[in-house]
């Protein structure tokens, strides 16, 4: 404790010799401006082991272990206290507070940053100019000339096709922007000078009409039949009063719409009749006479109707007599499977859906059309449009054998073998026959085959 009362006592001595704080500076007023850890310090010595402890210090741990651990320790807490007078010195003269905690600092960097965000971001964009994207070139073009030659916003809204619908509200605030807003009036003017002078030219010539133009083309009588040469002369005549780039033919054009619609002066529509003279629908139905409703007899057509059904009586007596041939000619296939053969059945041609029956030394396959009959109509079996009307023949000859013979387009396939145009093939009992997408098995009569054969050789002269 003496130690410490002396180094206290010798500290103003010290402090004069360095120039920083006068010798009447009272104790406690250092004691004031001491950090708390150099107080404790003073006040009673720190006790300490000389066994190491290993754990993490913390910042006013280390600053005091330094200083113990110092050879010249009571020196060193005299420098420090004299570096803290010397900083605190303005403090002290001036009687000003301590300087911000380093919080403020933050706070202060934070409403910078605040401050440089705020610079940054853009202005909000004013009312007039919403929508501004919507409006093209053209249409401010397109705008402009209608009301230069109506004076009436309503009458633009409802005739002149922008790019897109607009309301008459839009139309109203577009039209009072490029009035009143420099910006995008001077917006407005550059894009429309970009434009190709045949864009301008288009637009310009679907202006709207005004009515001196159309009182104009009202003075053309709605009987007469004019001429675009009357237009011309109109025109010619009324070069102001017509907008720079009318043509005659749209003049008549025009016309042509107004007489349409009833629209010229010398046109006039019948009012709509009111008043218990006006006759219901009731009353005009009672009016009305049958007799005179009916078509005259008309004998010509009379005469091609009965020749027509006459015709169609006669095809259908035709296919009536047909019938039973096909019926013995094709059966359908079912589960039950018929009899193959009869007494008059040399051979049979089996597919999946239907069975032909061949009944004769020689028949025809192919497609039956309107102009093409034959004896085989593959189409009943399948799809036979790529099958060529007349594709082949299957013939029997005198020592009882069946060929096949390719006539057509598409080859024949006998039992995996292609058969070309114009080539031949025997065919065997159960040999499969292929055309197209379409699958047949041929099945020969034997019993009927054995005794042509026998009849034949019997013919054969020895």
């Amino acid at each position: 404790e003496d130690d410490q009362s002396t180094s206290l006592e010798s500290l103003p001595s010290v402090q004069s010799q360095s120039g920083s704080v006068t010798e009447g500076t009272p104790k406690h007023r250092i004691s004031q401006l001491l950090p708390p850890q150099s107080q404790n310090s003073a006040q009673e010595p720190r006790r300490t082991s000389s066994r190491s402890i290993k754990r993490k210090k913390f910042d006013d741990e280390v600053v005091e272990s330094s200083l113990i651990k110092t050879e010249r320790g009571r020196m060193t807490k005299l420098s420090t206290v004299t570096q803290v007078l010397e900083k605190l010195e303005p403090a002290v003269e001036k009687e000003q507070p301590p300087a911000p905690p380093p919080e403020k600092k933050k706070v202060s960097k934070s409403i910078n940053s605040a401050a440089k965000r705020a610079k940054k971001q853009k202005p909000p964009a004013p009312a007039s100019t919403k929508d501004l994207g919507r409006w093209k070139a053209q249409d401010d073009l397109a705008l402009i000339t209608a009301i230069q030659q109506t004076n009436d916003l309503t009458a633009v809204h409802l005739g002149v096709k922008f790019s897109c619908r607009f309301t008459l509200k839009e139309i109203q605030e577009r039209w009072y922007a490029l009035l009143y807003d420099p910006i995008i009036s001077k917006l407005a003017v550059q894009a429309m000078n970009q434009l190709h002078p045949d864009v301008v030219a288009e637009v310009q010539s679907r202006a709207l009409y005004s009515t001196e133009e159309e009182s104009l083309m009202g003075t053309v009588s709605s009987t007469s039949q004019p001429t675009v040469e009357i237009f011309q002369e109109l025109l010619e005549q009324n070069p102001d009063t017509f907008y720079p780039l009318r043509t005659a033919k749209a003049l008549h054009n025009h016309w042509l719409l107004l007489k349409q619609y009833h629209l010229l002066p010398d046109q006039s529509v019948q009012p709509i009749p009111r008043g218990d003279h006006v006759l219901n629908f009731s009353d005009a139905e009672e009016m009305m006479n049958d007799e005179e409703l009916r078509e005259p007899k008309d004998d010509v057509l009379e005469q091609e109707l009965s020749v027509s059904d006459r015709r169609n009586k006669n095809e259908i007596r035709h296919l009536e007599q047909e019938l039973p041939k096909w019926q013995v000619l094709v059966d359908s296939v079912t589960g039950i499977s018929p009899q193959d053969f009869d007494n008059q059945t040399l051979a049979v041609l089996r597919g999946r859906l239907v069975r032909y029956l061949m009944r004769s030394k020689e028949i025809t396959l192919g497609r039956a059309t309107k102009d093409n009959q034959i004896d085989v109509d593959l189409s009943l079996e399948g799809p036979a449009w790529k099958i060529s009307r007349r594709q082949g023949i299957i013939k029997l000859r005198s020592n009882g054998d069946f060929f096949l013979a390719n006539e057509g387009k598409r080859p024949f396939y006998v039992d995996g073998k292609a058969i070309l145009a114009g080539n031949k093939q025997k065919l065997n009992n159960n040999s499969v026959v292929e055309i197209s997408s379409l699958r047949f098995i041929f099945l020969i009569n034997q019993d009927l085959i054995n005794v042509i054969r026998t009849e034949s050789q019997k013919l054969v002269p020895t």
